[in-house]
């Protein structure tokens, strides 16, 4: 009994710190909304609507049929020649659809005294100023799950509206979906999840053949590891408290599974060629900015860069 009220307690402080962290998000809204808009300003603009797979009336190309779409979207005649299922898609000169999802777990609520703000409030002023760039070059912009495409100019608000109104849980990673075959997702996230899971995330995204970008937005104390003494490690997302005698002594052992999970996750981005970059807080949010709207300029001609330098602060 003494271990279910314990549990219990444990729960409903949980609760209130998740309700004071969505009142603080909340109230800081407004000012990560003109801070993307500032940045999304200083950018170059123009991504160009670019020949995509859409809703328009000239044949694009056969893709294979992919388990969960509508069974109306097979070409039966194309099909019947031979053992596969192909669907027929359309060109839309105009724009394709960029996914943008956010982390907004607990995890990324967290900032060291070295970063400039949290891993959350960057990722979501990198992904606000990115849908801004997006739209005015005539893309439309969606967050799976939350919120359908859209080619609307006041795609920010719609995002920060829909993040406001959005009473789910927070998972660490995009929920199950089918992108078209001609998609881009960009997925921003701290990525602490098991490899397992991230593996299975990436293969689903992927299925259709969309291309798509993952983000490691991490705090500098997350890359350096700059703990001495007796340190208390406490897990947002309830795994619980590790407490370190002498919190140095992990260092080493800390940089090497650090490099080994990026490496397993760069493993399956190379597998699909798609793009893989760490980002710490404590660099310009426009330098990531610049390294997205670059990466998808050139996701179709292979010229594809897989990391952001690291280094203090630009």
């Amino acid at each position: 009994m003494a271990a279910e009220n314990g549990h219990t307690a444990k729960e409903i402080i949980a609760i209130r710190r998740a309700d004071g962290e969505s009142r603080t998000l909340a109230a800081s809204l407004p000012r990560l909304v003109l801070e993307a808009r500032r940045i999304a300003a200083n950018v170059i603009h123009g991504l160009h609507g670019r020949r995509r797979a859409g809703s328009g009336e000239n044949f694009w190309q056969y893709r294979r049929f992919v388990s969960g779409e509508p069974s109306q979207n097979v070409d039966w005649r194309r099909s019947a020649r031979d053992d596969h299922l192909y669907v027929r898609e359309l060109e839309w000169e105009a724009s394709h659809t960029v996914w943008i999802w956010p982390d907004r777990s607990p995890s990324m609520a967290f900032a060291s005294k070295q970063s400039r703000e949290s891993k959350l409030e960057r990722t979501l002023i990198v992904a606000f100023a990115l849908a801004e760039l997006l739209v005015a070059g005539g893309e439309r912009v969606g967050i799976p799950g939350l919120m359908a495409p859209t080619a609307s100019r006041s795609v920010i608000d719609k995002m920060a509206q829909a993040m406001l109104h959005d009473d789910a849980e927070r998972p660490s990673l995009p929920p199950s979906f089918v992108p078209s075959a001609l998609a881009e997702t960009i997925v921003l996230s701290d990525f602490w999840s098991p490899i397992e899971e991230i593996r299975a995330t990436v293969a689903g995204l992927s299925g259709s053949g969309a291309h798509g970008t993952l983000v490691q937005v991490v705090d500098p104390a997350e890359e350096s590891f700059p703990y001495s003494g007796r340190v208390e490690f406490v897990e947002p997302e309830g795994f619980g408290v590790i407490t370190a005698g002498r919190a140095e002594s992990w260092a080493q052992d800390y940089a090497a599974r650090l490099a080994l999970h990026r490496d397993q996750i760069r493993a399956e981005t190379n597998k699909l060629d798609w793009l893989f970059a760490t980002h710490a807080t404590d660099r310009s949010a426009a330098e990531l900015l610049l390294f997205l709207h670059a990466g998808m300029q050139v996701s179709k001609s292979g010229a594809r860069t897989t990391t952001i330098k690291a280094g203090p602060a630009a």
